[in-house]
């Protein structure tokens, strides 16, 4: 248990650096687009939203090359990497001066999350059993959505009280923690030695691994596409002061966290209605925040409910890419959050075209809607196909 809960130190400080960074956008375009922010401060916190996208390219590039490159390894030597380059790019972010360099260095602290999520999981499958996977799963993000309940808005408070500088910091703090923790607690844990590179992106010619990663990039980008833009809903729309901010945003923290066990154990029951009435479910929430974010009793509620059904679809996906990846396991499952990270570049980088647009603070609640719902379609087809798929092979 100690080693579990040392890896969940290290998916806490990555549930910290990826979401704390919404709550402080307005905070952060004021320090890094003064100029931009004195003409239009819309536009200067659509344009802040490439910094969550950058983050998400990182964890795009990452997760993949990463994944393969290191199958073969030791799998707790590999984790223990992992988290010191989690440290050392985060405190980049803490140093360096600009827009740019910021930007650079997001797209750094990025590449090791995939990789980190996806061997991890494979850790905790192997220790709960095959009965158990998605539950596995699950364990290893209970520290990315506990992050959500109390780092975050602890980071987002610390950003707004002594500089949004401060929140990242905190951040390589707890990365640090991680590394002493699995260096000290996780024991050892052989890789393949029998897998490279070439035969780990193999996963790639299967069409189920790129349906399933679809899912991901579109489904859930809907979540993003409203969270990465929750301060200026919470301020603006609803008409809240700041310090309801971090409170919205635990709130979102709380629902992922029951979403994400809920997640586990459904899968492991029923994987296909998890991820039918996940997604449907996500989009109708979504619709209804557009409708009623006016009240910040109901933004409240219905942000509990969005984090919610958005972190149950997770270990569901996750779950799935395993199931259809064959021998590369390893890679698969990092490619779940490179699918789960171009949803966060592409929500964020659609709602922020939104706002930009002139369509209010309310218009990335009906982009998320809309691609909530073509994460179902993209369901639809591939259980649909998988079927047709199963069918041939009896009748051959």
């Amino acid at each position: 248990m100690r080693a579990l809960l040392s890896l969940a130190i290290g998916s806490f400080g990555i549930g910290m650096t990826e979401f704390v960074m919404m709550g402080l956008l307005p905070d952060i375009a004021q320090d890094l687009l003064p100029d931009l922010w004195a003409r239009s401060q819309e536009q200067a916190i659509g344009q802040s939203g490439v910094l969550v996208s950058m983050y998400a390219l990182g964890v795009v590039l990452g997760a993949p090359t990463i994944a393969g490159a290191v199958a073969r390894y030791p799998r707790h030597r590999v984790m223990l990497g992992l988290a010191v380059a989690l440290t050392l790019f985060n405190a980049l972010v803490v140093v360096l001066p600009g827009f740019g360099l910021v930007g650079m260095a997001r797209l750094l602290a990025g590449l090791p999350h995939g990789a980190y999520f996806g061997i991890g999981a494979l850790v905790a499958a192997d220790v709960l059993g095959p009965g158990r996977r998605a539950q596995g799963v699950a364990f290893i993000l209970t520290g990315l959505t506990i992050a959500n309940v109390v780092g975050v808005p602890v980071g987002t408070y610390l950003g707004q009280q002594w500089g949004w500088r401060t929140a990242f910091l905190a951040v390589t703090l707890v990365f640090a923690l991680g590394a002493v923790c699995i260096a000290l607690f996780v024991p050892a844990h052989e890789g393949d030695p029998g897998r490279t590179m070439r035969s780990e992106l193999g996963v790639f010619r299967s069409s189920q691994v790129w349906l399933t990663l679809g899912i991901g990039a579109i489904g859930f980008g809907g979540f993003f596409a409203v969270y990465s833009y929750i301060a200026p809903l919470v301020t603006e729309v609803a008409g809240a002061p700041q310090w309801a901010v971090p409170v919205t945003l635990v709130l979102v923290g709380v629902g992922m966290t029951v979403g994400n066990l809920a997640g586990g154990y459904f899968a492991d029951r029923d994987l296909r209605a998890t991820l039918h009435l996940g997604l449907a479910g996500l989009a109708a929430a979504l619709v209804l925040l557009a409708l009623l974010a006016w009240s910040f009793a109901a933004l409240v509620g219905l942000a509990l409910i969005v984090g919610a059904l958005s972190a149950m679809i997770s270990p569901a996906i996750q779950t799935r890419l395993m199931d259809v990846a064959g021998d590369n396991q390893s890679i698969a499952a990092a490619l779940n959050h490179s699918a789960l990270n171009i949803g966060n570049s592409l929500g964020a980088f659609l709602g922020g075209i939104a706002i930009s647009l002139g369509l209010g603070f309310t218009a990335p609640e009906w982009v998320g809607a809309g691609l909530a719902l073509l994460g179902l379609g993209i369901t639809v087809i591939a259980y649909r196909a998988e079927r047709r798929g199963l069918q041939a092979s009896v009748t051959v």
